[in-house]
């Protein structure tokens, strides 16, 4: 029997490689798509130019790549990963035409899931000018997206971009709203961090481990009827050693919407959506 096949975009990134280890694992065909060839060769990789509709396409045929069972789903997370480095009108071409690109292709070729790499970053507090502060708490996937920023505004077009898709080809996409991101060599020098909260304040102090997101991933591709959703993926509990209680008091006390208690070192962001949608749980906590 032929082992199910899924594309990886951004596979030769920084979260790419976990995510398509965990997929091999788990018993998947991979095929990465990416601009260029990754470190380590884990699968086969197809270089291509996501922002070009048609080496998309090219890329997303089943013939391409050795066999010819069509791809399951795509795992989207090609983009520019942050403020910075390009000039804005820049990141956000290549952003949102990728990613309209690949949700366009996916209609055209029958492929009927996707999930694609949001960003907390949507909901403006990341990297406002100011200090922005949540309306409420906890910050779940109903609460007003406010970006001041290019990157934040790619994401938001982003998730309009998968609805319209939706609509029209009835492709089931999961926009991810995902914290940042790390390694799990990185998790020391966050731990290391952990009594300096105002380093993070921006980010409400959440994270999220990368082998925590590729199970999110393939949760997301693996579950049925979920329709086009935005979903938060982040740490269960925050990169501090203060209590929550404690940095509600020092950095959040003006947000006088508290809609659920937060106690311990329980996240700001709120991830039920994933429980409940994906049966998904925060597997690797910081070594605090």
């Amino acid at each position: 029997m032929s082992k199910q096949r899924v594309i990886v975009t951004g596979g030769s990134g920084k979260a790419g490689p976990w995510v398509i280890r965990h997929f091999l694992e788990a018993g998947y065909a991979v095929v990465n798509v990416d601009a260029r060839q990754p470190a380590e060769r884990l699968c086969p990789t197809v270089v291509a130019d996501l922002t070009q509709f048609g080496q998309v396409v090219s890329a997303f045929s089943p013939h391409v790549v050795r066999g010819t069972t069509p791809y399951c789903g795509v795992v989207h997370l090609a983009a520019i990963p942050h403020p910075g480095g390009v000039p804005n009108d820049e990141l956000f071409r290549i952003n949102t035409q990728s990613t309209y690109n690949v949700f366009e292709a996916c209609g055209l070729l029958g492929i009927r899931k996707v999930v694609a790499a949001s960003s907390e970053s949507s909901y403006g507090m990341a990297f406002s000018r100011e200090v922005l502060k949540p309306l409420y708490l906890p910050v779940d996937e109903d609460h007003p997206q406010r970006p001041e920023d290019v990157y934040g505004l790619s994401k938001v077009v982003n998730e309009v971009t998968a609805q319209m898709f939706h609509r029209r080809d009835g492709t089931q996409i999961l926009s991810y709203r995902i914290s940042h991101v790390f390694t799990p060599d990185e998790l020391p020098g966050v731990a290391a961090r952990a009594d300096r909260p105002e380093e993070r304040e921006r980010t409400l102090w959440a994270y999220i481990d990368v082998r925590d997101l590729a199970a999110a991933c393939r949760l997301g591709l693996e579950k049925d009827g979920l329709g086009c959703e935005a979903i938060m993926i982040s740490s269960e509990i925050t990169a501090s050693r203060l209590t929550s209680p404690e940095l509600q008091r020092r950095f959040l006390a003006g947000v006088k919407d508290v809609r659920a208690p937060i106690t311990g070192h329980q996240a700001f962001y709120s991830t039920a959506k994933a429980q409940r949608l994906l049966g998904w749980r925060q597997q690797h906590f910081l070594p605090l």
